[in-house]
């Protein structure tokens, strides 16, 4: 899991080919992280989003991901994902490894060698930190995923300190 850092700092700020939004279904803004990389990106990010097709009310259904230029980011691509709303999915476990593994996807199949995250779900969705913790280095541990630089940009020291605790426990166990 060399390939995997866990940094206390602003995603907005990752020099990386793609940091991912921890976005709605709609991908029109929001709060937290959302809505730090709409800032950060710039206006030509909303109307980026615009562009990517609705079906039944959504752009971006949970699970899955959508990419587009990063505007005034230092990084190419914003790839937007949808977590689960812990305490209403009925499969959170599934939908929120969904979110990783799309959004490394669509990293790979744009070429990216390096993608930061943020902790998704882990903000107003309500998930347990350890638990989301255990399930996104999971799925960044996977082929051919191990290839990439992969990093979780991550606010405050406690959040922190939960996922550098389960990246030290999947190290021992690997």
């Amino acid at each position: 899991m060399q390939h995997i850092k866990i940094i206390q700092g602003d995603l907005t700020t990752a020099k990386v080919d793609a940091i991912v939004n921890a976005a709605n279904s709609r991908m029109l803004g929001g709060g937290g992280v959302d809505g730090a990389i709409h800032r950060a990106a710039g206006p030509e990010l909303l109307q980026a989003c615009y562009q990517v097709p609705e079906i039944n009310g959504q752009r971006c259904p949970v699970g899955e991901a959508r990419i587009t230029p990063g505007f005034r980011l230092p990084a190419q691509y914003v790839i937007h994902t949808v977590g689960p709303v812990y305490h209403s999915d009925p499969t959170p476990e599934k939908h929120l490894s969904a979110a990783y593994i799309s959004s490394l996807q669509l990293a790979y199949s744009n070429n990216c060698q390096s993608v930061a995250f943020p902790a998704i779900s882990c903000g107003v969705y309500g998930y347990p930190h350890e638990q989301a913790a255990e399930i996104a280095l999971a799925a960044c541990n996977q082929k051919p995923f191990s290839d990439m630089e992969i990093f979780f940009y991550l606010f405050g020291d406690d959040i922190c300190s939960v996922w550098q605790s389960v990246y030290q426990k999947q190290v021992v166990t690997d």
